[in-house]
C-alpha cells in the first residue's frame, strides 16, 4: 500500500511538473480578425487612416513561462486608405516602394505579462529593407473558447509609435508628420 501511495505521488508530481513545464502552444493569425492601421496627420488637420489587407503570421506562446514569439508579415502592396490615387502614391517609391519591397514584418520575442495577461511584446519591425526596435503596447488583450472553431483563440488591440524616416521613408518630412502610429488588432487560432 505504501508503494502505491508512492507511486501515485511520484506520478502526480510529474503531471503537474509537465503542466507547468508545458511546450508552447501555436496559434495562427486568423486574417479576418486581424488588421494592422496607421494613422498620420494630414499637414497638421485631419487624420488619414489606412490599413494592410494582406497579413499572415504565428504566434507562439508559454502562458507558463510567460514566454512567446511572434512572426507577422505584411504585404505592403495590399495598402488601402479607401482612396485610390493616394493609395497608389502611398505604394511608390516615395513611401512604401512596393515593388523592391512587397513585405513589412514584425518578429518579436519579448513578451511581457500581468498575470495572465500580455501587456506587451518588443521586437524588430523590417520596413523598407531596414529593420528597427519596436515595443507593442496592449491596451486590451484576453483568450476565448471560440464556440464555432471549438478551439482557443487569444488576442488584442496593441499599439506603438513609430518614425518612418527611421526606415528611409523620408518623403514630406517636416510638412507631412514623420511619427506614425500602428494599431494592431489581432486575433490567431490555436493550432
Amino acid at each position: 500500500m505504501k508503494t502505491l501511495s508512492l507511486t501515485l505521488l511520484a506520478a502526480t508530481a510529474a503531471l503537474a511538473a509537465a503542466a507547468v513545464h508545458a511546450e508552447p502552444a501555436t496559434y495562427a493569425i486568423d486574417p479576418t480578425h486581424t488588421f494592422v492601421t496607421f494613422e498620420a496627420k494630414h499637414f497638421g488637420t485631419s487624420t488619414n487612416r489606412g490599413r494592410f489587407d494582406k497579413k499572415s503570421g504565428s504566434i507562439s506562446l508559454d502562458k507558463a513561462a510567460k514566454t512567446g514569439k511572434v512572426d507577422i508579415t505584411l504585404e505592403t502592396g495590399s495598402i488601402s486608405t479607401g482612396t485610390g490615387p493616394f493609395d497608389g502614391h502611398l505604394k511608390s517609391k516615395d513611401f512604401f516602394n512596393v515593388e523592391a519591397f512587397p513585405t513589412a514584418t514584425f518578429t518579436g520575442d519579448k513578451f511581457t505579462f500581468d498575470g495572465d495577461k500580455v501587456t506587451s511584446v518588443a521586437g524588430t519591425l523590417t520596413l523598407l529593407g531596414k529593420s528597427q526596435p519596436a515595443v507593442l503596447t496592449a491596451s486590451n488583450y484576453g483568450c476565448y473558447e471560440n464556440p464555432r472553431l471549438k478551439r482557443e483563440v487569444c488576442g488584442g488591440d496593441f499599439e506603438t509609435t513609430i518614425q518612418r524616416s527611421a526606415f528611409g521613408m523620408s518623403y514630406g518630412v517636416p510638412a507631412l508628420p514623420d511619427n506614425i502610429k500602428l494599431v494592431i488588432q489581432v486575433e490567431a487560432v490555436k493550432q
